[in-house]
């Protein structure tokens, strides 16, 4: 497991823990910065499969560097790591591709978990911020009475954070069919076509499933 990660955070504490943390689980840190723009070079530069960065850091964010990474095509995969749950914040993440979000707390408990996660094409986020945002979206949304009992049982299962094989496996279809209802689901639920869509929107409406 040699995955390539840089980590970014203005706090050298939290810098230090993190690096030391997963150069102890065996993956690789390529490099590591303390402001946005030398974050932003490192992973042009060195183009590591996963950054870990602090959303909130001098010269550039962990969003900007985001946008900046989508804006170019840039095939590193970003996990935000925050103080904040502010919703507006997490629209933006979700637009700019972040594929993880963990809030600081728990950021050693969960950065593992969640870089498992995201090494699958699987969006994770701190369960906090998933029942913080739930708190806030306490209505069911009324797109789900246009799904099918099968398409509901996919997105029940995709909120469990199952790939498209597991899903496969615990209905007994083939994957081909399972991605057919995902991408019929995608298209009822008005959601576009990115990788994680679907598994965000399954966990923030987990309580309606």
């Amino acid at each position: 497991m040699n995955t390539s990660i840089v980590i970014a955070d203005d706090h050298p504490l939290m810098l230090r823990g993190l690096t030391d943390f997963l150069t102890a689980k065996g993956f690789n840190i390529v490099g590591s910065a303390q402001d946005g723009n030398s974050a932003y070079n490192l992973i042009v530069k060195l183009k590591p499969e996963i950054a870990v960065l602090d959303i909130r850091m001098p010269h550039k964010t962990g969003l900007e560097i985001a946008e900046a990474c989508k804006k170019n095509n840039l095939p590193t995969k970003i996990i935000l790591i925050t103080f904040d749950k502010e919703e507006e914040l997490y629209d933006k993440a979700k637009e700019f591709n972040v594929y993880g979000y963990i809030l600081k707390e728990f950021a050693v408990e969960e950065i593992e978990t969640c870089i498992g996660h995201v090494l699958n094409n699987k969006a994770y986020f701190s369960n906090e911020i998933a029942s913080y945002l739930n708190r806030n979206l306490n209505n069911k949304p009324a797109e789900l009475d246009s799904l099918t009992k099968a398409e509901l049982k996919i997105v029940k299962l995709i909120s469990e954070n199952k790939t498209s094989l597991d899903v496969a496996e615990a209905l007994s279809i083939s994957v081909r069919t399972v991605d057919k209802h995902r991408s019929n689901i995608v298209s009822k639920l008005g959601l576009d076509n990115k990788p994680t869509s679907l598994s965000i929107w399954a966990n923030l409406n987990k309580q309606h499933l």
